[in-house]
C-alpha cells in the first residue's frame, strides 16, 4: 500500500519552542493539516538546542499541556512568542498556560517535579539518533527534511512524499 492509499498519514516535526525557524514552520503546519484534514496526524518531537536556555523548559510544558488536552494550542501560542520567551522564561511558559484555561500551578509543578524529562530527553535522544541536527525537521514517509537551513518548498516535498491530499 502507498502512503496515498493509506487512511492514515504521519509528520514528525521536530520542533524547539525557542526557535524561530520553528515558529514560521507553524504555516507549514498549518497548510499540511487543511490539505489533509483529519487523515493527517501531525506528531510533534522535540529537540530542545542547548543555545537556547529555556527550550528544554518549554518542551516540558508543552508536554503538560498535551496531558491536558491542549498541547498543540499550546504550542502554537509559545512559538508565536519565541522572543518573549527568550527573556522571561518559565514565566511565560505558565502565563501562556493561563491564558488558554490550562491548569497553570499544575503545568508549574510539573516543570517543578521534572515530570516529563524523560519523554524529552527521548525525543532529543531518538532525533539525534535519525541524524535530526537543528529545527525544524520533519520525519515524512521515512524520509528526513532539514528545515532548519532553509524552509523553500519543504511543504510541497512534503506532500509529495504524502501523496495528493
Amino acid at each position: 500500500m502507498t502512503m496515498s492509499e493509506s487512511s492514515y498519514l504521519q509528520v514528525e516535526y521536530w520542533c524547539e519552542l525557542q526557535c524561530p525557524d520553528c515558529a514560521a514552520a507553524l504555516d507549514d503546519v498549518r497548510a499540511l493539516r487543511e490539505a489533509y484534514g483529519d487523515r493527517l496526524e501531525v506528531v510533534l518531537r522535540h529537540f530542545p538546542l542547548d543555545k537556547h536556555k529555556h527550550a528544554f523548559a518549554a518542551a516540558q510544558a508543552a508536554e503538560e499541556a498535551f496531558v491536558q488536552g491542549r498541547g498543540w494550542p499550546y504550542v502554537e501560542a509559545v512559538l508565536a512568542r519565541v522572543d518573549e520567551l527568550a527573556r522571561r522564561g518559565e514565566d511565560l511558559l505558565v502565563e501562556v498556560a493561563r491564558e488558554l484555561g490550562l491548569d497553570a500551578e499544575e503545568l508549574d509543578t510539573a516543570l517543578i517535579d521534572g515530570r516529563h524529562m524523560l519523554a524529552v530527553d527521548a525525543d532529543q535522544a531518538e532525533g539525534k539518533a535519525i541524524g535530526v541536527t537543528g529545527t525544524p525537521t520533519y520525519v515524512v514517509a521515512g524520509k528526513r527534511l532539514d528545515g532548519g537551513k532553509s524552509q523553500r518548498g519543504l511543504r510541497e516535498r512534503i506532500m509529495e512524499l504524502l501523496g495528493a491530499p
